[in-house]
């Protein structure tokens, strides 16, 4: 059989067949066996026919009636199937019916391969179905397949449902029994292996819904009617209670149903899902509930079929939602197991109380716990697969008893993977339409339909989300709150953090914010408040209740066991207790981080409740921020409340870090996003800010800190968002909160210096705009009062300026208006800061400035000076401006040209809108205009209420006038000198002569201060002697360039006028400094034309030299430079300065104006300073009396001041000159001045005021000397001048009515004022009158004016007084000093006395000679001898004076005055001695040589022939007579009291006359000696004769002294001794 052919065995295999089937008829168990395996053989090798077949089926079937061999049989029938398609239509038919038999044997093992080989008869069949669907393929359309063919598949499927219905089946005839169980498992398998066959044909589409969804529908019945718990009272019926292998089944067959045929069965998939929803309620028994749930997961996991739902059923109107009730019914199912303890199961309810009890902790096993509820959690299927516990127990036909947390974990399952689908899903599709936009902006001119379809999909996806977030919130919610388990809780987290991020993706506000707030929620601590989570919730509330769900959102349990891991205070105003973090906490946290951290973009407004949220954990956890915003777990602020355990610790970084990253991350969003997120930050700040007033607890720095972390990272878009972020920063640095404004403050500079280091594309130099806008909130931060801001704006100012200041260009007047902002009351630490940046400005950053900004630096370093907190900072300052103005100087060239450009710029602008050009000092050009900015600070500071200050800036002021003053041009000197000089002079003025007398007791702290300084009077005095000696300098040296300027007399009159008043003033320091500018401004002399001015011109003239800065004053011995032109500017400035003269003459007039301008000044000062106190006792003390330095210094401006307006000096300036000139003498010292002005007593010098007169009226004589003849008339009135000197030397002038003591009586504490010793001035200026006198005897005006009567008037007082001088020189001087007088006028006055211009002179002569030769006072006790003598030579000079000079001259001279002369020479000689000797004439007896030479000259001219009239004859022998007879009487007295006296001598006076007599006769023998005799009368010979018996009497006395001068006198008689010639002759004459 094996080896033929097989087709020739095919066509004859009836016959071939016919023995085995006949062996198989004998029912003998081994033939049977043996002929079904030779069948098999036959039928494995295709050689049976159709007809073979048939009787093959024929035979088994007969064996399966007689029950042999049934598993050979079943194996038989598979073979004949598989093999080929011989067998069809009724003898497959049989065989079908023939397995399915077989299967309902009593045997176990018959039965499981009966079932199994009818599963696979059935697939055959349908595999034909589907192979002849291939073979038609090509040729028709399939579905129009001839049924011929094949009907069985189709029959065999109605059938198959007839008889799970229990109806009799059309084509499988013979069946005698049908379990439900095993038709719904074949037809389960049909319609899930071959979906194809019924989706492309009709017939088995029509089937599907007519007959097999109607069965499924009505074998549901029992299980939707059922209610659990009630069954024994409602249905009588058995049958009618749900039953477990049927269900089950139905169950298995929706799921193939609804997957495969969806789109077939809209309608029936509707009901069975609504089916589904119900079998998942509370009251259907638990394992309905668990085979729901695992059908339910089926659907979950094809998110492609849920999406289809929502479009056929939930997007229509009228239709059920069934989307959304699924979800709904799922996240009810997780609630229904917590809330409902299940009744049927005890043992739950026992094992979930004792793990509760023992708490959570303990339970290793992963669970929920709600509420006492404990519910542990299996793993019952991988992720996104859903494989079905109880679905596939098809054994089973008794419900199993489903463990506990079973059906919670299918549902959990089910619910992620719903989560999971949905979204990847619809991320997948969104990613894909990105790639398309991408495309379509490369292509646009691809077509537009594509939109349509998007929007399509946009909207199906937004209804999917729409439908079903309420519930998966709701489930998700509970089971976040109920886990226990970190990976659970990890999974719930990640499901909701999707539907968020989704949500977001597709601009679904509501739900994005509900899982956002369940997130935040579930990181704080239960019942935490936070409103604005609360008010979110409402919200929800809200929404879902729009939707008409039956969703309870539970409240979260507070009682679920969870690991604490952080104790700490909650962010609120009122203190509260604490608060516990748990572990899962914690990890929401995270998930929250996570969620900003990677869906920012799509958070919006959320950013909210995220921010916030964080805010309070960070603040629980203790964390504060630190440098550039990052938190870092601080210190336990609030005392010990923050407690964290080691868990948490190490988490802590790791959560900072992500915080951190975080906000770095925000740079990835768009700009839309990041304004969500800088407007949530600045939302949060505010509640910050609120929270914080008020009390001084710490603030929550949270959402400061952040926004500074975003800024930075996002500083290439910083335009964007600078102004929210720094507006609301600058709010915070207003705080009263000392840490929040800290904080603010921080933030702002870190940004603003953050923003000025960043590289921005352009950069900043050329971002001008940009530059402004980073800078002007550290301009604003200068409006705060907060001291600590404004110590942080500061120092970031420092900061800025270290990093950045060569680049900030036209930032520098904010900049600098930054550091000037300071004030008075802000404390000397800030003002300290801010000058620091100052110095660094001026020491580094002017030439990187615009000059623009120049004015500014000025302006602020001004403000500096003026601040009064802290001294050295105003002086440094000062020191600024100056190395400010030393920078002008030399980069004058480059600042004028720059400053000219900006100008012409402003011009321009200032002419578009018609409006003037507002620059202070307009008309001046810019660069001058910044020097008068610079010279107008200077000024304000030159009149600061601090000494030191003014000094400083004085110094300064002047200083940078005089070095740079040249760069100036001519008009700007106009206002330097109006505005700047004569304004500031004004103010010192004014202030010095109001200012306080009050002595200042000590300068603040422990400095003692000079008595010079010690009353603000004084500190004024020494600013005004600054000032005016600066204003006076620049006078001097600038005056060429001055001279030019129009007004110059006017201005010249104005400085006259402060030093006037200045030296007017009564402050002694004050009027010598303002004498001290006058020398200066007067040593200004007009150069000589050739510039070969002699250099000692002055000093011949006798002018002192008065100090002179030797660079800057042309005088004594400075010829002037010459220039060429006038204006040309003398850059360098080391003396070279002074402009040349105009050239000519011009200037001479105007000069002589200046001059006499100064003349007037010099003598309303000299005037009103030496005016003698008017009115008052000497008991008043003066209001002021001038010191000697002024005084001096006052007279010897005169000579330098003679020199320019000799030539219109008349006698009337002369006489005011004199007046001042003796003012100035007669003022007395004050006391406590003399020892260092006076000259001891004894000693005669003059003092240098009287120096200085005695100089003016030198080179005032000297001038009359050279100068033409009419300036001689002013001689006499300088005689005059003196004499009144000379007579200071017996009578010192008297000031006012004051009381001196004259020095050497004063003890120097008892007078106030004391006298000077005058007599050494008197000398010198007696000296002086002789000098002159000698040289001017003879000129006109001397002769006509007396002037020798005048001094020999003056000389008078002191020969009169002789002993009573108070000087002994004094007299004597006066003495010599007539002397040469005399011998040069005598001659003179002989020469005029035809003109009788001297006859006055006579009488005073005469009266001058007998005042002094005949003194009425005494010589003091204690004169010696040769004192006496010496004295005696001077009068006896005086008397050959007479006697060469007057008597031999005496026919000019008038005879009353010869006579006076010859009385006193009598007086001399003897007789002028009184009669009585007494005390007072003890004296006399000494001038024995006086009364010789008198009595000699007497006699010579008595006896002289000469005599030019008889009356002066008859005078001298009258006077020699009388002298005679009283010799003679006295000789005879002393003889007779000789003779009485006996032994005793006789008193020394009688004696010394007796001598003086007997001296006087031999005089007078000798001069008729020497006389021609005829000249001598008789009576006189006859008198002489009669002495001599007289004189012979004498002889007899006992003194030898008056021996001795007897002999002498005796002597001479013997001469005459000689007979006489004729008597008669005699006796006639």
């Amino acid at each position: 059989v094996e080896g033929a052919q097989p087709t020739g065995v095919e066509e004859n295999s009836s016959e071939v067949v016919q023995p085995f089937l006949m062996g198989c008829g004998t029912k003998e168990p081994k033939i049977t066996q043996l002929c079904l395996a030779a069948i098999q053989r036959l039928m494995s090798h295709e050689v049976v026919s159709e007809a073979a077949a048939g009787n093959i089926i024929n035979m088994l079937w007969q064996l399966m009636e007689n029950g042999l061999e049934e598993l050979k049989l079943l194996q038989t029938v598979l073979v004949l199937l598989t093999t080929n398609t011989v067998v069809h239509d009724q003898v497959l038919s049989k065989a079908i019916v023939l397995c399915f038999r077989l299967h309902f044997t009593k045997d176990n093992i018959t039965n499981n391969t009966a079932a199994a080989t009818v599963r696979q008869v059935v697939t055959v069949v349908f595999e034909r179905m589907v192979a002849e669907d291939e073979r038609f393929k090509g040729l028709i359309a399939v579905s129009s397949c001839p049924m011929s063919t094949s009907p069985f598949p189709c029959v065999s499927l109605q059938d198959l449902c007839q008889l799970v219905n229990a109806d009799a089946p059309y084509w499988l005839v013979g069946m005698t029994e049908m379990t439900r169980t095993f038709g719904l498992e074949l037809l389960e398998s049909v319609l899930n292996d071959f979906p194809r066959v019924f989706l492309q044909h009709q017939e088995f589409s029509f089937l599907l819904k007519e007959r097999v969804c109607p069965l499924v529908i009505k074998l549901f019945s029992p299980n939707i009617k059922f209610r659990q718990g009630n069954s024994s009272a409602a249905s009588p019926a058995p049958v009618e209670k749900p039953y477990f292998p049927i269900c089950m089944r139905l169950l298995r067959v929706v799921s193939v149903l609804i997957k495969h045929f969806y789109s077939l069965l809209v309608t029936e998939c509707e009901i069975f899902l609504s089916l589904l929803v119900k079998f998942l309620d509370g009251e259907k028994p638990q394992w309905l509930r668990a085979v729901a749930v695992e059908s339910v997961h089926r659907l979950c996991v094809q998110p492609h079929l849920l999406r289809s739902f929502c479009l056929s059923y939930d997007m229509k109107q009228h239709s059920t939602k069934v989307f959304r009730d699924i979800v709904n019914a799922l996240g009810s199912f997780i609630q229904s197991l917590f809330i409902v303890l299940n009744t049927g199961n005890p043992a739950a309810t026992n094992t979930s109380t004792g793990a509760g009890g023992q708490g959570g902790s303990l339970t290793t096993q992963a669970a929920f716990e709600y509420r006492g509820t404990w519910i542990p959690l299996m793993t019952v299927s991988v992720q996104g697969s859903a494989k079905a516990t109880y679905l596939e127990m098809l054994d089973k036909v008794e419900p199993p008893s489903i463990p506990e947390g079973y059906a919670m974990s299918v549902a959990f399952s089910a619910l992620l993977d719903l989560v999971r689908g949905i979204t990847s899903m619809i991320e997948r599709a969104l990613a894909k339409e990105e790639e398309e936009a991408v495309h379509r902006e490369a292509n646009p001119d691809q077509n537009t339909q594509l939109d349509v379809s998007l929007s399509g999909a946009h909207l199906v996806w937004e209804e999917m989300v729409s439908a079903c977030w309420c519930g998966l919130l709701a489930a998700l919610s509970l089971l976040l709150d109920a886990s226990t388990d970190e990976t659970a809780t990890e999974s719930i987290l990640k499901a909701e953090l999707t539907v968020a991020a989704l949500c977001g993706r597709l601009g679904l506000v509501t739900p994005r914010d509900a899982f956002i707030t369940a997130i935040c929620k579930a990181s704080l601590p239960p019942h935490y408040a936070l409103t604005v989570l609360s008010s979110n919730t409402a919200n929800l509330n809200k929404a879902y209740s729009i939707q008409g769900q039956s969703v309870q959102i539970i409240s979260s349990s507070s009682e679920s066991h969870q690991q604490v891991v952080a104790v700490g205070q909650p962010l609120s105003v009122q203190p509260q207790g604490t608060v516990v973090l748990t572990a899962k906490n914690i990890q929401c946290m995270r998930t929250l981080l996570n969620l900003a951290h990677c869906h920012g973009v799509v958070l919006g407004t959320s950013w909210q409740l995220v921010l916030a949220t964080l805010q309070h954990l960070v603040w629980i956890l203790g964390l504060k921020p630190g440098v550039g915003g990052a938190l870092k777990p601080g210190r336990a602020v609030e005392g010990p409340s923050t407690v964290l355990t080691t868990a948490v610790m190490t988490d802590l970084p790791v959560i900072s870090n992500i915080l951190s990253r975080l906000f770095e991350s925000s740079q990835y969003l768009d700009d839309v996003s990041l304004h969500h997120l800088i407007n949530a930050l600045c939302s949060l700040s505010l509640e910050a800010v609120e929270m914080a007033y008020g009390n001084n607890k710490e603030p929550s720095l949270f959402a400061v800190a952040k926004l500074l972390e975003t800024g930075l990272v996002n500083m290439n878009r910083i335009e964007i968002l600078w102004r929210p972020l720094t507006g609301h920063l600058l709010e915070v640095c207003q705080h009263p909160n000392a840490r929040m404004r800290e904080w603010g403050a921080e933030a702002v500079t870190s940004l603003i210096k953050a923003g000025l280091a960043y590289k921005h594309n352009p950069p900043l130099a050329q971002n001008q705009r940009l530059q402004l806008l980073l800078l002007n909130p550290l301009k604003e931060l200068s409006n705060v009062l907060h001291a600590d801001i404004r110590q942080k704006q500061l120092e970031s100012v420092l900061q800025i300026l270290q990093s950045q200041g060569d680049s900030l260009g036209p930032g520098w007047p904010l900049v600098l208006g930054v550091i000037g902002a300071i004030r008075n009351d802000q404390g000397e630490s800030l003002i300290r800061t801010a000058f620091q940046c100052l110095q660094l400005v001026v020491t580094d950053f002017l030439p990187t400035m615009p000059c623009a900004g120049l004015q500014i630096v000025v302006d602020v370093a001004g403000s500096f000076g003026l601040q009064n907190q802290e001294l050295n900072i105003s002086l440094t300052s000062i020191g600024l401006l100056w190395n400010i103005s030393d920078y002008f100087f030399q980069r004058g060239e480059a600042i004028t040209q720059e400053l000219e450009r900006e100008e012409a710029a402003l011009q321009k602008q200032a002419q578009e809108k018609g409006e003037p050009l507002n620059r202070p000092f307009h008309p001046a050009p810019p660069f001058d205009c910044l020097w008068l900015c610079l010279y107008a600070k200077l000024g304000q500071l030159c009149v600061d209420p601090r000494p030191a200050v003014r000094k400083s800036a004085g110094q300064t002021m002047f200083s940078t006038i005089a070095a740079h003053g040249t760069l100036l041009q001519q008009p700007t000197w106009h206002i330097v000198v109006w505005k700047v000089l004569f304004h500031l002079l004004d103010c010192v003025r004014k202030s010095s002569t109001t200012a306080d007398k009050e002595k200042i007791e000590s300068g603040g702290g422990n400095i003692l201060i000079h008595h010079s300084r010690d009353t603000a009077e004084k500190q004024w005095a020494e600013t005004w002697v600054l000032t005016l000696a600066g204003v006076a300098r620049i006078f001097n040296t600038r005056r060429y360039l001055l001279q030019q300027l129009g007004d110059y007399f006017k201005a010249w009159e104005v400085l006259l006028d402060h030093i006037q008043s200045a030296a007017l003033s009564k402050n002694s320091e004050v009027s010598l400094a303002a004498l001290k500018s006058f020398q200066e401004i007067l040593q200004i002399a007009t150069p000589v034309k050739d510039s070969a001015m002699p250099t000692d011109a002055l000093a011949a003239m006798g002018v002192p030299p008065v100090l002179i800065d030797p660079l800057s004053a042309p005088g004594p011995g400075r010829p002037l430079l010459r220039s060429d032109s006038m204006l040309e500017r003398l850059t360098s400035y080391n003396g070279a300065e002074l402009q040349a003269p105009p050239p000519g003459e011009e200037s001479a007039l105007e000069d002589a104006a200046l001059w006499w301008s100064a003349w007037n000044t010099w003598y309303r000062t000299g005037t009103d300073s030496t005016r003698p106190p008017s009115g008052g006792t000497g008991t008043d003390r003066p209001s002021f009396v001038p010191s000697q330095p002024f005084l001096t210094a006052l007279v010897q401006i005169f000579p330098a001041l003679y020199q320019h307006i000799k030539t219109g000096f008349s006698m009337e300036d002369l006489r005011k000159l004199g007046v001042i000139l003796h003012g100035a003498v007669s003022i007395p010292i004050s006391s406590d001045a003399s020892p260092f002005i006076l000259p001891s007593y004894t000693e005669a010098v003059l003092t240098s005021l009287q120096e200085a007169v005695l100089t003016a009226l030198d080179v005032l004589q000297k001038a009359i000397c050279v100068g033409p003849e009419n300036l001689q008339v002013m001689y006499p009135a300088i005689f005059e001048q003196l004499l009144l000197f000379v007579e200071f030397s017996c009578k010192p002038p008297q000031y006012g009515k004051m009381e001196t003591k004259h020095v050497a009586n004063a003890k120097y504490n008892q007078a106030e004022w004391v006298a000077l010793n005058y007599v050494p001035f008197a000398e010198r200026s007696l000296e002086v009158v002789v000098d002159l006198y000698h040289k001017t005897a003879c000129h006109k005006a001397v002769i006509n004016e007396k002037v020798l009567q005048n001094i020999i008037k003056t000389l008078r007082m002191p020969l009169g007084l002789k002993y009573g001088c108070p000087s002994e020189s004094t007299w004597k001087l006066a003495v010599s000093s007539l002397l040469k007088v005399l011998s040069t006028g005598l001659p003179v006055a002989r020469q005029h006395a035809s003109s009788r211009k001297f006859d006055t002179m006579w009488p005073e002569l005469a009266n001058a000679f007998k005042d002094f030769l005949f003194t009425k006072s005494t010589p003091p006790d204690n004169v010696s001898i040769q004192e006496f003598q010496k004295n005696e030579a001077i009068d006896v000079e005086v008397v050959q004076l007479i006697s060469t000079e007057i008597l031999p001259f005496a026919i000019f001279i008038p005879k009353d005055f010869v006579g006076q002369i010859m009385a006193m020479l009598n007086k001399g000689s003897i007789h002028s001695q009184s009669s009585s000797f007494t005390e007072a004439e003890v004296d006399v007896r000494m001038r024995e040589e006086f009364s010789k030479v008198c009595f000699e000259t007497l006699l010579q001219f008595s006896f002289s022939n000469k005599v030019s009239t008889p009356q002066e004859g008859y005078i001298s022998r009258m006077a020699l007579s009388v002298l005679l007879k009283r010799s003679q009487d006295v000789l005879r007295r002393y003889v007779d009291d000789e003779r009485l006296s006996g032994r005793c001598p006789l008193p020394r006076q009688q004696v010394t006359e007796i001598i003086f007599v007997l001296k006087a006769i031999s005089t007078l023998m000798d001069s008729l000696k020497k006389t021609q005799p005829e000249n001598v009368d008789g009576t006189t010979w006859a008198q002489v004769i009669a002495l001599y018996p007289t004189l012979v009497e004498c002889i007899t006395c006992s003194s030898s002294e008056v021996s001795s001068a007897l002999k002498e006198a005796m002597g001479p008689f013997k001469d005459f001794m000689q007979p006489p010639v004729s008597r008669v002759q005699n006796g006639e004459s």
